[in-house]
């Protein structure tokens, strides 16, 4: 599953989101219900509803099923990333496309949790995603690499916190 194919798809039909942004809202509804339904995935996505050659149709949900099972894998939570463009592509479109994720994540968790009720570290977590949707992609040296690392790898640690807030507050969820 390559950033480049899924954003051509999402380019082609004039999709709402970018690749990065798409698997932020996905991974933040799989965070609150991981019984998350592909259908109303595939609706953000696509709001005015248009129909997607199988093909097409068939990569985006298995992005959002590869996505519920490396969620639904506690044993190993590094299986689990951020679809974010390749490490050779210009840094200042990487940290736009973690921004754009970051957004997409607080659309995914906010669709799926309407209330304020954000059980127990998930509110600081919220705090710091929103915080990363202000990020400056006016970057270029090797210390903006490294810290790019660094807040990727904060993301991914971030989720699994979300993802196992709600799964104790959803007991009868698996996980």
């Amino acid at each position: 599953m390559t950033y480049r194919a899924i954003s051509e798809i999402l380019e082609q039909h004039d999709a709402d989101f970018g690749a990065a942004e798409a698997h932020g809202v996905a991974t933040g509804m799989l965070c609150v219900e991981i019984k998350a339904d592909v259908e109303n995935w595939l609706r953000e996505l696509f709001a005015d509803g248009q129909q997607l050659a199988d093909e097409d149709k068939n990569l985006l949900c298995g992005v959002f099923e590869q996505t519920r099972t490396l969620l639904e894998n506690q044993n190993d939570e590094f299986a689990f990333d951020l679809l974010l463009p390749d490490e050779d592509e210009a840094l200042p479109d990487q940290v736009e496309a973690l921004r754009c994720w970051c957004q997409g994540f607080l659309f995914g968790v906010g669709y799926a949790q309407t209330d304020a009720d954000w059980p127990g570290d998930t509110a600081e977590v919220m705090r710091d995603m929103i915080e990363l949707t202000k990020i400056d992609s006016d970057l270029g040296d090797e210390d903006d690499e490294n810290a790019l690392i660094e807040i990727r790898e904060y993301v991914r640690a971030a989720v699994f916190t979300v993802r196992d807030q709600f799964a104790e507050q959803n007991p009868l969820q698996p996980h």
